[in-house]
C-alpha cells in the first residue's frame, strides 16, 4: 500500500491509499460467473490493475465493451512487441488480427508471463467479443484493423522524423483514443468527439509512456526497440543508446526535456475532450490516465534517473489523483499544478527552455481562463513539512495499539 515512512511524509496519501486498496479489492470480487467472461476480467486485473480500476465505475454494457476492446488491442500490441517473432511471421498477423477476432479457435502463442496466457486463451476474449453489440464489434473491429496495419508498416519502418514519431503514436494509441469515442457513442451516453482531439488523448498518454520507458524499450533482448525520434535525439548524440550512458548525462538530460516538450503540445486538445464529457463515470475513465500522464512528465523532466531506472509518481499521490479527479475542475487544478512543477524544474540554459516555458504558460492560462482553480483544494503543491497532524496521531495510535498487542503476546510465552 505504500511504506510507513512515506506516509509519515506524506500523511494526506493514508486515506486515498486506503480507499484505493479497497476500491482495488471490491474490483476483484466482480468478476462475473461465465468462463470466458471471468477469464477476460481477471486478465485485466493482471495486465493493468489500475485499468481495472478505472473501468469498473463504468455501466455494465459499456464496461464490457471497453474491456475486450483493451484485451484485443493489448493482444495485438503482444505480438507487435515480441521481438523474437520473425517480421515474416509477425506482419501477416498484425494485419489480419482484426479477423481474428471473430474466430473463437484462433490464439497465437507469443509474449512472456500474462501476456503469453492471454494470447494462449485469446478464443475466450472471441467468444466475449461475439456477444457485444454490433455497433461495439464494429468500432473494436475498425480500430484494430487500423492498427494492426500502422504495426505492421513501422516494424518495417523506423522513426526517423517527429511526423513519424507522431504517426507511429496515432497507430498505437490516437486510433485507441478514437475507438473510445466510438464506443462512448455507441453507447449513447456521449456526442462522438472529433478524431483530431480523440487522437491527442492518446498521443499524450503513449508519449508519456514512450519517455518514461527508455530504459526498458533500449534494453530489450533480443533487440532493443526504438521509439525516440532520430529528428530529436540526433541532435544530442550518435546513437540513441548513447543516451544511457553516464558521460553522456548532460545530453540525455537536454534530449529528455525535447522530448517532454514535444509532449505538451497534446495537453490543449485533452483538455477540450474531458471539458465536452457529459457522463461522470466516462469521465473519471478518461480524466485520471490524463492527470497521471501530465504528472509523470513532471516527475521525468529533468531527470536524469530516467535514464537510470524507473521514474513514476509515488504510489500515495497517484491514489490522491484516483481520489480527488471527480469534476473539470480537479483536472484543471491538477494540470495546472503539475504544470508548476514542470516550470520549477525547467534550467534555462536548456536548449528548449524558451519552447517548454511558453507551453507551460499556455497550459497555466487555459486552466486559469477556465475559472475552476478556486473550487478545488490543491492537492500536489503544498508544504511538505506542514504535517497533517490528525494523520500524524491516528498512525502513532495504531502503531502503539499493534506494539502493545505483540508485547502481551510475547510475555504470554
Amino acid at each position: 500500500m505504500g511504506s510507513l515512512g512515506a506516509i509519515l511524509k506524506h500523511p494526506d496519501d493514508l486515506y486515498p491509499l486506503l480507499k484505493l486498496k479497497m476500491a482495488a479489492k471490491h474490483a476483484e470480487k466482480q468478476i462475473p460467473s461465465e468462463p470466458h467472461w471471468a477469464f477476460c476480467y481477471s486478465m485485466l486485473h493482471r495486465v493493468s490493475r489500475s485499468f481495472a480500476f478505472v473501468i469498473q465505475q463504468l455501466g455494465t454494457e459499456l464496461r464490457n465493451a471497453v474491456c475486450i476492446f483493451y484485451l484485443v488491442l493489448r493482444a495485438l500490441d503482444t505480438v507487435e512487441d515480441d521481438t523474437s517473432i520473425p517480421t515474416d511471421v509477425k506482419v501477416p498477423i498484425l494485419i489480419a488480427f482484426h479477423r481474428h477476432i471473430y474466430d473463437r479457435n484462433w490464439h497465437f502463442s507469443c509474449g512472456t508471463k500474462d501476456y503469453k496466457v492471454l494470447m494462449d486463451q485469446f478464443h475466450d476474449v472471441s467468444t466475449a467479443f461475439l456477444e457485444l453489440g454490433k455497433g461495439y464489434q464494429e468500432a473494436i473491429e475498425d480500430i484494430t484493423k487500423r492498427m494492426g496495419a500502422g504495426m505492421a508498416k513501422f516494424i518495417c519502418k523506423e522513426v526517423e522524423t517527429i511526423d513519424d514519431y507522431d504517426e507511429y503514436c496515432h497507430y498505437v494509441a490516437g486510433l485507441v483514443g478514437m475507438g473510445l469515442s466510438k464506443l462512448f457513442h455507441a453507447s449513447e451516453l456521449e456526442d462522438l468527439a472529433s478524431d483530431s482531439i480523440s487522437n491527442s488523448m492518446g498521443l499524450l498518454l503513449q508519449k508519456t509512456n514512450i519517455i518514461r520507458d527508455y530504459l526498458e524499450d533500449i534494453n530489450e533482448i533480443p533487440k532493443s526497440r526504438m521509439f525516440w525520434p532520430r529528428e530529436i535525439w540526433s541532435k544530442y548524440v550518435n546513437k540513441l543508446e548513447d543516451l544511457k550512458y553516464e558521460e553522456n548525462s548532460v545530453e540525455a538530460v537536454q534530449c529528455l526535456n525535447d522530448m517532454v516538450t514535444n509532449s505538451l503540445m497534446h495537453v490543449d486538445d485533452c483538455l477540450k475532450y474531458m471539458s465536452a464529457l457529459r457522463e461522470p463515470a466516462i469521465f473519471r475513465f478518461c480524466a485520471i490516465p490524463q492527470v497521471m500522464a501530465i504528472g509523470t512528465l513532471a516527475m521525468c523532466y529533468n531527470n536524469i534517473n530516467v535514464f537510470r531506472g524507473v521514474v513514476k509518481m509515488r504510489r500515495g499521490l497517484t491514489a490522491q489523483v484516483f481520489h480527488r479527479t471527480k469534476t473539470m475542475a480537479d483536472v484543471y487544478g491538477a494540470f495546472f499544478d503539475f504544470s508548476c512543477v514542470l516550470k520549477s524544474k525547467v534550467d534555462k540554459n536548456d536548449p528548449n527552455a524558451t519552447k517548454t516555458l511558453s507551453s507551460l504558460e499556455a497550459v497555466q492560462k487555459t486552466c486559469r481562463e477556465s475559472g475552476a482553480l478556486n473550487k478545488r483544494k490543491s492537492y500536489i503543491l503544498r508544504n511538505e513539512l506542514k504535517y497533517n497532524s490528525v494523520l500524524i496521531v491516528l498512525l502513532f495510535i495504531i502503531l502503539s495499539i499493534i506494539f502493545a498487542y505483540l508485547s502481551a503476546n510475547r510475555s504470554s510465552y
